[in-house]
């Protein structure tokens, strides 16, 4: 039997009519690649323009955004980064304001450590914080939970607490200047009548210099921090209360167990910012005592002042703002690990 000879574009040893079902069923499936194919390239044109789109658009809000937030970053650079980066810089060079800076390394530093006042105002400003700071925060807390309980009154009295904090730090300390006034002042006047026959001179006096800075410091911060604790106890729900009483829990283990655990956090914020602004005490003994504040009176930043706008020694008044903001830097980072293991917050 002899085999019949292949047609062009026949299949050997398939029929006709099989091998045109073949051809037509590849031709199909390669159409059908090629239709995906193009379905794939359109779609990735599609994707690729409209993610160009997306960030054109993501590009012209953030311009729009940028734009708006321009006046706060011109502002934020001149007059926070800049000085900053320009004080760390200074902190390493000698210069009067004036003539040519100088670079002279750790020499600055050298002074500060070997300066004896620098030395005794760090401590006082260490014990200007250790008097302000639980005396205020205290203060603040106990005050909060009285004005808790005034009622319909509770604004009122909230808003008279915070009238000092307002108050510009410099009419605050002319008012308690007089007060302070041996000669003058009812406080001293009042205390002779309670039976202090000789009250002590507050100002002049080397142990209540400082006690009477705190003083004029806690009367005047008192209502922030009232109005953030108050904030704070508000927050806490009255179901724990109800529950604790349910099981027979006493004020004070309900203050312990439950108030100050949920205010955690607030007092972690005021805690920060209480030292931070301890520490940067002036303006009370600026105008307590101008420029001739004893020894025993002067804080760091009194002392950056005096070194750096009276005396135009910028090196060494930029080395003690530098020592000054690493410490501030530290204590607050040691605040911050420390508060894990106390600070409790709710969902």
């Amino acid at each position: 039997m002899t085999e019949r000879p292949q047609a062009d574009g026949e299949v050997v040893g398939v029929q006709p009519a099989a091998a045109d079902a073949v051809t037509e069923t590849l031709s199909v499936a390669n159409k059908a690649k090629a239709d995906l194919k193009l379905q794939q390239r359109v779609e990735q044109t599609a994707g690729e323009t409209h993610r160009r789109a997306l960030r054109k658009r993501r590009m012209r809000d953030n311009l729009h955004g940028y734009a708006f937030m321009a006046p706060q970053l011109v502002g934020l650079l001149a007059f926070m980064i800049g000085p900053l980066v320009f004080a760390i810089i200074l902190a390493f060079m000698k210069w009067d304001g004036f003539g040519n800076r100088t670079f002279i390394g750790f020499g600055n530093f050298e002074t500060v450590f070997q300066n004896e006042q620098y030395r005794k105002s760090a401590v006082n400003t260490l014990w200007f914080t250790a008097l302000q700071v639980p005396s205020l925060m205290v203060s603040a807390f106990l005050f909060a939970l009285l004005l808790q309980r005034t009622g319909p009154m509770k604004n009122v009295y909230r808003t008279a607490f915070f009238a000092p904090q307002v108050t510009a730090t410099v009419a605050v300390s002319v008012v308690w200047l007089w007060l302070l006034n041996p000669e003058i002042s009812p406080l001293t006047a009042g205390l002779r009548k309670l039976g202090w026959a000789a009250p002590p001179d507050w100002l002049n006096d080397p142990t209540f210099v400082i006690p009477a800075v705190v003083l004029v410091s806690v009367w005047q911060g008192l209502g922030y921090q009232v109005v953030m604790f108050m904030a704070g106890l508000e927050n806490v729900p009255s179901s724990m209360y109800e529950a604790a009483s349910i099981d027979g829990a006493s004020e004070i283990q309900k203050m312990f167990r439950i108030t100050l655990p949920l205010i955690s956090p607030t007092i972690l914020f005021l805690s920060i910012t209480s030292i931070i602004g301890s520490f940067q005490v002036f303006d009370y003994i600026y105008v307590f005592f101008d420029t001739t504040a004893p020894a025993y009176g002067r804080t760091i930043v009194y002392e950056i002042v005096q070194v750096a706008f009276r005396e135009f020694n910028f090196g060494v008044g930029a080395a003690l703002a530098l020592l000054l903001f690493i410490s501030l830097l530290l204590l607050t980072g040691l605040q911050l690990i420390a508060q894990k293991k106390w600070v409790f917050y709710t969902e």
